[in-house]
């Protein structure tokens, strides 16, 4: 049996092992409970190309969404009520279209939020996208795996963690990351190992006292997320032949009121084609949702309905304390 068949049979046991533990629970089948989050993945390119990055983003992808593929976003959220403009990538301001989207969205008074690395920011080209953020009020969130130089750069790549300090100190100084300025910053931990995150609020602590104490920068929350078995993350652990024991210990961490609190039931995922997902990693993989599948069949009522797919990866929102792009799930985290 080759590396792929092995792959395979892992993912459809995990799968059913996953249903398993969501039935015997009375959570099974997982069904969406309406549209909250509205997130567009609107192109994979991107300046860096992170260990991590289940979107196997990169200086190599070329994929991005039009700017009519925007415009209707853009309509579909005029029409329904929809409470946060989540846009990710690659990364977002590598979109020709993205600073158009945003002063167009910023005018329905929705919370918004651009998942950025930062990095790009110090570039000529995409440097005046900081007065753009602050202009329209953009939440941003970047990742930051650790408040140390090294964890950071043997993820994001060397020099990013410097980097991304240097545009931190920029945000601040136009009031991001400050309390009662209306400009919110938030940073991602995930882990740099084969591990499950640790508490948020004692990682958000130490995080926001080293960062101060080491660089002199602010800023809002931190929000912890699983690295999930899919896209570079994945080949990261069969090359270090750890993805059995990974997945052992994602099954094993099973929490059921993380699961009660995915995201998948209050999100719909976009990407650049205008296929419709339950998340971010179901678009990975290609696993559009089952009912009115692309931004052109939009249906807020029937979406809102759905039956989530799930696979192998879904351990990983339900683990622990559980994950979502929001950070923890479960509502009380365990210390």
């Amino acid at each position: 049996m080759d590396g792929q068949e092995q792959l395979s049979v892992l993912n459809n046991s995990c799968r059913q092992k996953f249903i398993d533990k969501l039935a015997a629970n009375g959570q099974y089948p997982v069904k969406a409970t309406g549209i909250d989050v509205f997130q567009m993945n609107i192109c994979r390119k991107c300046n860096l190309f992170c260990k991590h990055c289940h979107v196997e983003a990169g200086p190599h992808r070329t994929e991005m969404m039009s700017k009519p593929l925007m415009e209707k976003c853009h309509d579909i959220l005029r029409k329904n009520q929809i409470s946060t403009i989540d846009i990710t990538g690659g990364a977002p301001e590598i979109n020709p279209h993205l600073e158009w989207f945003l002063d167009a969205a910023s005018k329905l008074k929705r919370r918004l939020i651009v998942r950025s690395n930062l990095t790009l920011l110090v570039e000529d080209n995409y440097k005046h996208f900081i007065d753009v953020y602050v202009k329209n009020k953009v939440e941003i969130v970047t990742s930051l795996p650790h408040y140390k130089e090294d964890g950071t750069d043997n993820q994001r790549g060397k020099c990013s963690f410097a980097t991304i300090i240097d545009v931190i100190k920029k945000l601040n100084a136009k009031g991001y990351g400050k309390e009662n300025t209306g400009l919110v910053l938030n940073l991602v931990h995930n882990p740099t190992g084969f591990y499950l995150p640790g508490s948020q609020s004692a990682l958000a602590h130490e995080y926001k006292s080293r960062l101060l104490e080491d660089h002199g920068v602010y800023f809002n929350d931190l929000f912890c997320i699983t690295n999930m078995p899919v896209g570079r993350y994945l080949e990261h652990l069969q090359k270090n032949d750890n993805l059995s024991d990974y997945m052992t210990e994602l099954i094993n961490s099973f929490n059921s009121a993380a699961a009660e609190n995915v995201m998948c039931k209050s999100t719909i995922s976009v990407s650049y084609d205008g296929q419709l997902y339950d998340c971010d990693f179901n678009q990975m993989l290609g696993l559009p949702i089952e009912v009115n599948a692309h931004v052109n069949e939009f249906d807020l009522e029937t979406i809102s309905r759905r039956t989530i797919i799930l696979a192998n990866h879904c351990y990983g929102c339900t683990a622990g304390s559980g994950s979502s792009c929001q950070g923890t799930t479960e509502k009380q985290e365990k210390q």
